[in-house]
């Protein structure tokens, strides 16, 4: 797949190459504070990128994961997904190393993902769980359009223990109230 472009990230596949950077994102308890998993050592980290890999070299690719990089770099910052959640239907994911915080960067690389969900891949509803007290992620979604839908108690197990998350979503009528010339505007 060809890199996809916003105004401060590209998002790229995932390369083997890319292992220390994941493991400094996925590995990181700043980062996975936040995530629907636990910290991750090398050895799954190695695990769940070779999976990311093998998964987007598919003809039928179940999802996209992409690496986030910025426009000026190939150093992998952050990730961002976007996977399907029923027919016409996908949720929407990121992270960012905790040393890129504040800079814009979860925005940008969630802009990209919206235009490629609701452009390419044709979806008609984008979703986004998120953790009550991650008022950064809370502020992305809120940012570019999103709307809340409602509290999912006991919604992942994460970190040992159980996590509620707010369900936000965007409609494709919605996104296409707000984009401009293919790209959401801000």
């Amino acid at each position: 797949m060809e890199p996809l472009t916003g105004d401060l990230t590209r998002l790229r596949d995932f390369r083997p190459s890319d292992l220390d950077d994941y493991l400094a994102i996925a590995g990181d308890d700043r980062v996975t504070a936040w995530m629907a998993f636990d910290s991750y050592d090398r050895e799954k980290a190695a695990e769940m990128l070779a999976g990311i890999i093998e998964r987007s070299a598919r003809e039928d690719r179940p999802e996209h994961m992409l690496a986030v990089t910025r426009q000026d770099g190939d150093q992998v910052i952050g990730f961002a997904r976007i996977a399907p959640s029923g027919p016409r239907a996908a949720k929407l994911g990121y992270a960012i190393h905790a040393d890129h915080w504040g800079h814009g960067y979860a925005t940008d690389a969630s802009r990209v993902m919206l235009d490629f969900a609701f452009g390419p891949l044709g979806r008609h509803r984008v979703t986004a769980a998120i953790g009550p007290e991650n008022e950064a992620s809370i502020a992305v979604v809120k940012r570019i359009g999103f709307t809340y839908e409602g509290h999912l108690r006991d919604h992942v197990f994460t970190n040992g223990n159980w996590r509620d998350s707010l369900l936000y979503s965007l409609l494709e009528d919605e996104y296409a109230e707000r984009s401009s010339g293919g790209r959401l505007e801000p």
